[in-house]
């Protein structure tokens, strides 16, 4: 029996709908999670209609801070810095829209509807949860993003490419941000909230939660274990003994959910670890956010905007400070920066692995692209560490007998080459260089570079640093394969007129990809005499018994030679990485992916390597399709042995998903495969009529229109996404099309046929996406004239 003395019945807080408003529905559809700077509505169910004098009020109260919001209706609007609300009622029930300034603290909101008379309080519900997050899509936001589409991108995707090998071979990782999957917005609150000042000094801490400036500051400071018990500890060269090798994670969630349930730091991450979660936290809050890579990366650290690498008389590396990492990963985020004059906000960086202390801690950025382009050092936060990761000039140094330090050569081009993110309309790389600086080489980014303050002490000498030799050395060499052998040449070019007598030294040692060395694998020496005006190679055969004991997980071999030329004072350095590319994983995923309902996969791995491999483990997860699972193969696999899982999951989440796998064992890690999957709603109506045909694709390249067989007698639907180039045999209606380019332009091909199927006009329009690494596509004959059974 209702209680007569009360007025409010309950509170409606009508969370699907505001959360689908406010584009956080994916995070929770039970919990009101709202967006600053947009209104919201709740409708508050009365027991009997207002009195006049009677008013509602709404009350907000926060952790940490002893002062409550309290919401007030305004007949005229509001002010966009307060909150205020506009009441509507309808009988017995009121619909209250509640405006949140656009600089209103994220996070947790504990929310109380008031029934006040006057200053008199006559009644209040009981607190509920709500949450706030910052607001791209809102003009008055600091995080304001002006192009909405790339949001779907910087904001919404939980599937992510990030780019690592080399300069000259780079790959795309497939990566699970998940950042709307169960607890990871309450993960993300917790980091905050266990963020060091947010414990020692609260009151300060929480009048600072509106600004992104600090809150991105923050959360770079705790994606680390460095200082305050953050996310992740790292680790760059084994034994990775009491946690994950960093190549086995595939997503941000495992790790952020490990972090949260034990209270300590994750063992272990690695450069493109660290910025995956960064990224997955800042997404999560609302920051629009991208993973970057930078090539040939380097790390100054003293500040001399130069990389000084020195060699021994032997030619063996001495250990020094400064290195080249064959690629670095950090974030980038966007926002205002009101703390800076005009014209610096934009695309910040942000890095989360520990390098350097940035105000005490390990972290960097927020450190504007314009100001690292321009090499305006003084600009906050910490330009000079990010302008020498892209523009440092490398120096080349040997030790001569006498202990004397003498320059071999330098290079201005060599470092931040072929900066990386993934495109917002596909999987492909998207070089982003030309916005960290000029075109290399050119007028402009030498004077933007002095300008940054070249300040470089080097023992004096009579010829220029880079005066060119008489003789060239080059180093060549194809894309090799981990656990074959292969052959890398020693390119000498005498440009002289007269010959010359050459002692060429060649060596090959096992790196990490931050440089670190583990271990030689072959080294040779010959004397050889070049003719005037003619080129001598070398071939050396780097053996897989060589470097199969010493090469770390990220497969680096770095090849040094070291060319002593007759009449000539300075040595000639020449040093290349060579990044062994990966064998490949089958995933197969036959028929349509329907929401809420079972689908099979099939995943297989065939030994490629010459000795067996032992513990074998298939690692399996993807946003929206099934939370990590492990797979532990039993006993050895031997030298081509096939090894194959049968693995069925429910979907949890509609729309376009991608399935991740990565294998390790023994001997050979970090093997990975995805295969996009469009997880439907319900089944189309026509797909009982379809017969699906499911291939595991290897995409890597962009290609032009499809050239279809002249015999095809099928007309073919392709339910896939994307761009892609293979080379299969398609067996269709009895049929081989050997298909060598096929672009998936599907609505000019479904407009070109619309006239022989108009049975089929209904069917949905497919997206022309792109895809890259690998992929499960379906093809489905749409001819009902066909005799393969598709009518």
């Amino acid at each position: 029996m209702a209680n007569t003395n009360r007025l409010i019945a309950g509170v409606d807080l009508r969370s699907q709908e505001n959360n689908r408003a406010h584009r956080t529905e994916e995070i929770d559809k039970k919990r009101l999670i709202v967006r600053r700077g947009q209104a919201f509505s709740l409708t508050v169910h009365l027991f009997h209609p207002l009195q006049s004098g009677h008013e509602l009020a709404l009350v907000l109260k926060q952790d940490k801070i002893n002062d409550d919001i309290v919401i007030r209706q305004r007949t005229a609007g509001g002010s966009g810095d307060k909150w205020w609300l506009h009441q509507q009622s309808a009988k017995k029930e009121l619909l209250l829209t509640v405006y949140s300034p656009a600089r209103a603290a994220v996070g947790e909101y504990r929310l109380a509807v008031e029934l006040m008379s006057g200053n008199r309080l006559l009644e209040r519900t009981d607190f509920t949860k709500m949450y706030l997050l910052f607001n791209p899509w809102c003009k008055d936001d600091a995080v304001y993003f002006p192009d909405e589409r790339l949001l779907e991108e910087y904001i919404m995707n939980e599937n992510g490419r990030i780019f690592r090998g080399s300069a000259d071979y780079m790959s795309g990782m497939p990566w699970n941000f998940g950042q709307f999957e169960d607890n990871v917005m309450d993960i993300c609150f917790e980091i905050l909230d266990r963020f060091k000042p947010a414990r020692s000094d609260s009151p300060n801490y929480m009048r600072q939660r509106w600004d992104p400036v600090y809150i991105s500051r923050a959360v770079v400071a705790m994606v680390n274990a460095n200082d305050d018990g953050g996310v992740l500890v790292g680790k760059w060269q084994e034994p990775y003994t009491g946690g994950v090798q960093p190549t086995k994670w595939m997503s941000s969630v495992p790790i952020l959910e490990k972090w949260s349930k034990s209270k300590s730091g994750v063992k272990y991450g690695q450069c493109w670890v660290f910025a995956a979660v960064a990224c997955t936290v800042l997404r999560c809050l609302g920051i629009p956010t991208r993973c970057i890579t930078n090539f040939d990366s380097a790390h100054d650290t003293d500040g001399n905007l130069s990389i000084d690498r020195v060699y021994n008389i032997h030619r063996e590396k001495d250990d020094h400070a400064d290195s080249i990492w064959n690629f670095h990963c950090w974030i980038e985020s966007y926002m205002q920066r009101e703390d800076l004059p005009e014209g610096y906000g934009g695309w910040q960086v942000l890095d989360p692995t520990p390098q350097e202390r940035s105000s005490g801690m390990f972290r960097c950025g927020p450190c504007p692209l314009k100001a690292i382009k321009e090499g305006d050092l003084n600009v906050k936060f910490d330009v000079p560490f990010v302008f020498a990761e892209v523009n440092a000039d490398i120096i080349n140094w040997e030790i001569r007998p006498d202990g004397q330090r003498k320059q071999l050569s330098s290079n201005s081009a060599k470092v931040g080459r072929n900066i990386s993110t993934k495109s917002p309309y596909s999987n492909e790389r998207e070089d982003i260089t030309h916005q960290y600086k000029y075109q290399e080489g050119s007028a402009k980014e030498r004077e933007m570079y002095n300008k940054a303050g070249r300040c470089i002490s080097r023992p004096e000498e009579s010829n220029p640093a880079n005066e060119p030799g008489k003789v060239q050395l080059e180093i060549k060499h194809a894309k090799p394969v981990f656990g074959t052998d292969f052959d890398v040449i020693f390119e000498l070019e005498n440009m002289g007129d007269e010959e010359v007598s050459c002692k060429l030294n060649m060596m090959s040692e096992a790196v990490t990809y931050n440089s670190v060395h583990l271990g030689w694998c072959q080294n040779s020496t010959v004397n050889v005499v070049i003719p005037a005006h003619k080129v001598h190679r070398e071939t050396v055969r780097v053996l897989y018994t060589k470097y199969a004991s010493v090469v770390s997980e990220h497969n680096i071999i770095r090849v040094i030679g070291v060319a002593e030329v007759s009449g000539q004072e300075k040595s000639i350095l020449e040093m290349v990485n060579i990044p062994l590319s990966k064998p490949k994983l089958s995933i197969k995923v036959p028929g349509w992916v329907i929401l809420n309902r079972k689908i099979t996969t099939f995943i297989s791995f065939t030994n490629p390597l010459p000795v067996p491999l032992n513990r074998g483990v298939f690692t399996v997860e993807g946003a929206g399709l099934l939370s990590t699972k492990e797979f532990r193969i039993s006993g050895s696999i031997a030298p081509g042995q096939h090894v194959s899982l049968e693995l069925s999951f429910t979907p949890m989440r509609a729309g376009v998903r991608e399935f991740l796998v990565d294998f390790d064992s023994d001997r050979l890690q970090d093997v990975k495969g995805v295969a996009t999957l469009v997880v439907r709603k319900t089944p189309p109506s026509y797909s009982s009529q379809c017969p699906v045909i499911a291939y595991s694709i290897d995409f890597r390249t962009k290609a032009p229109m499809c050239d279809w067989s002249p015999a095809a007698l099928c007309d073919v639907f392709v339910r896939g996404l994307g761009t892609l180039n293979m080379n299969s045999y398609i067996m269709n209606c009895r049929l081989h099309w050997r298909v060598t380019r096929l672009d998936l332009r599907i609505q000019a091909r479904r407009r070109e046929r619309r006239s022989e199927f108009q049975s089929f006009s209904a069917l949905p329009e497919f997206p022309s996406l792109q895809v890259s690494s690998y992929s499960c596509l379906h093809l489905v004959c749409l001819n009902r004239s066909c005799k393969c059974g598709g009518s």
